[in-house]
């Protein structure tokens, strides 16, 4: 097992782990040739284990980077391979000075956003009737690349 940054190879099992993916992110073949174009800086990686299970997508904007895409293949979720991919893109997020990671998930993907909730993301808003099939919010989350500072007040 092993998370290693993505290659243009590997663009077809990451689509078909998103069409396995229920209601996830849906990007068309050029958006995935686009993630290794360099423009915006993208960062993609995926776990293996014989072949690819899972994987993350994330873009840079200077300090700020959003979360744009994880998923894993549905009979091997909840085995710890989104948390995985989480965590590296976190310390790869934190070694490049990022100072902040947004998302934005479906209201109704309680998985998803315990997962985020666990790595420290907070609410940080809604967008209204973002989602379609079915209409649904979405809810952002926001996450600092420097702990928050304990008040010397409160001990």
């Amino acid at each position: 097992m092993s998370i290693r940054p993505a290659t243009p190879g590997d663009i077809a099992a990451m689509r078909s782990i998103e069409a396995q993916a229920g209601t996830g992110t849906r990007w068309s073949e050029q958006a995935y040739q686009r993630i290794f174009s360099g423009n915006p800086p993208r960062l993609a990686l995926v776990f293996e284990d014989n072949d690819v299970q899972g994987f993350l997508v994330a873009s840079q904007l200077g300090p700020e980077w959003e979360l744009e895409n994880i998923a894993v293949v549905p009979h091997v979720q909840r085995r710890g391979i989104g948390s995985a991919l989480l965590t590296h893109f976190i310390a790869v997020f934190k070694d490049h000075g990022g100072m902040s990671v947004f998302l934005e998930v479906r209201e109704s993907n309680a998985a998803a956003r315990k997962l985020y909730e666990k790595h420290g993301f907070v609410e940080a808003g809604r967008r209204r009737d973002y989602y379609h099939n079915p209409a649904e919010d979405a809810v952002l989350y926001r996450k600092t690349g420097i702990p928050p500072l304990k008040n010397p007040a409160c001990g």
